[in-house]
């Protein structure tokens, strides 16, 4: 079976998250976004275990489902280095286990569900390969929390502990990341580490599984490619759409060359703020082949319906008027990838304003204008005008020169990714 699962989130115990983050809303809009397993985010935290055993029904060990949506029991953690690191347990019993094992080293362990932990990655990683826990760097390359802020390779931060997979974060995708010839054995996760169960949150990146069930044991097997199971799909943003694609500043999100932002020594002279290298720039620091591994997935690149609709109708995406076009297209289609990818324009066209179908076509088509994001700010998407001015049956004909800014996906038909 193929199932589509998303496995870094975060629940309402965690700092700057929405107080909808709860297994109901979860559950509700997993099923909304077609997404069949959610990580739960955040079970390192005892109320969050609770509420979690409260609204689900428990499948088999580290299984759990709420009307149809799978939970695996995830968390997140940030070590002595504030590096962060994702964690996917076994079973109910190995996280607490690992809970009594970190509490001597953290002081909010019980009250935060992304715990700070007084320990280095290697040691972490070290007690989650003792309790057969995975481990593997979260948005392994963002500027603030994350591995190759502080390390220059894998080996560097976890020493000789196992780590199978890498989680590549909202600015960069296996293209980017595969520049790196010591990636090549581990497998990638797109997550969303959503904050809020909105639609252009919950699932905005993810992964698709091909698994005989929707189980711990099956994903983990997934994970490590044994028994035939593998990931046979990564998707999420266009990485010029994540915070910290380019080199920026973060207080006035100016956009800086890597020479110049050197130069500058990290603070913009327009605003004096800090400048956060950008993950395009990190990588190209650190890119030592230009190969990809035979056996790495595709990588579908996705923009948020939301957004999408958002753009067109120049309104805030969680605005109600967002909210209600959404809804429609799903109570008519039945999920948001289908939306995107798979539906007759015209018959999008027939449900909704024409501008927003003409909106989708341009995404398959890859013909929307990227302004990409970086020092915090998230990238936007535009709609080139001769798209905008033409109507449905002209859209084949119509010829749109879109600027290279720094980065364009590797990309081919999303249809074709869709039927791996």
């Amino acid at each position: 079976m193929l199932i589509d699962a998303d496995l870094h989130i975060h629940s309402h115990y965690s700092k700057a998250v929405s107080k909808l983050m709860t297994v109901p809303m979860l559950a509700e809009n997993a099923g909304f976004k077609g997404l069949g397993i959610v990580g739960t985010g955040d079970i390192l935290n005892p109320s969050w275990e609770k509420e979690l055993l409260k609204y689900t029904e428990k499948l088999e060990e580290g299984t759990y489902e709420r009307k149809k949506t799978v939970f695996l029991l995830t968390s997140e953690v940030e070590d002595d280095r504030r590096v962060h690191h994702l964690l996917i347990f076994p079973d109910i019993g190995t996280v607490n286990e690992m809970r009594e094992k970190l509490r001597q080293y953290s002081s909010d362990l019980d009250k935060e569900g992304r715990p700070h932990v007084d320990l280095s990655a290697a040691e972490i990683a070290d007690i989650a390969n003792e309790l057969d826990v995975l481990i593997g760097p979260a948005h392994a390359f963002t500027p603030w929390t994350a591995l190759y802020k502080e390390y220059n390779s894998i080996k560097e931060a976890y020493q000789s502990a196992k780590i199978y997979f890498l989680e590549l974060g909202l600015s960069a995708d296996s293209y980017m990341a595969d520049r790196i010839k010591a990636h090549h054995r581990l497998t990638y996760l797109s997550n969303s580490d959503a904050h809020s169960p909105h639609p252009h949150r919950l699932g905005r990146e993810f992964n698709r599984f091909k698994i005989q069930e929707a189980t711990f044991e099956e994903v983990k097997k997934a994970i490590l490619k044994r028994g035939g199971r593998r990931i046979v799909l990564n998707a999420g943003l266009d990485p010029r759409l994540g915070k910290y694609h380019l080199t920026a500043c973060s207080r006035c999100y100016t956009k800086y060359s890597l020479q110049d932002a050197r130069a500058f020594r990290w603070k913009c002279p327009k605003c004096g703020g800090i400048i956060k290298k950008g993950v395009h720039d990190r990588i190209l620091e650190l890119a030592d082949t230009d190969e990809k591994p035979k056996d790495r997935p595709p990588y579908l690149h996705l923009a948020p319906l939301a957004e999408i609709i958002a753009m067109v109708i120049n309104k805030g995406v969680e605005t109600k008027s967002v909210k209600i076009i959404w809804e429609r297209l799903l109570k008519e289609f039945g999920s948001e990838i289908k939306v995107l990818v798979d539906v007759p324009i015209d018959a999008i066209g027939e449900v909704v304003d024409e501008s927003i179908a003409k909106a989708i076509w341009a995404f398959r088509n890859e013909k929307l204008i990227i302004i990409p994001g970086g020092g915090g700010k998230y990238g936007e998407i535009k709609l080139p005008d001769e798209i905008r001015k033409a109507h449905l049956d002209e859209l084949k004909s119509i010829k749109v020169e879109i600027p290279n800014e720094e980065y364009k996906p590797k990309q081919t038909s999303l249809m074709k990714f869709l039927k791996v």
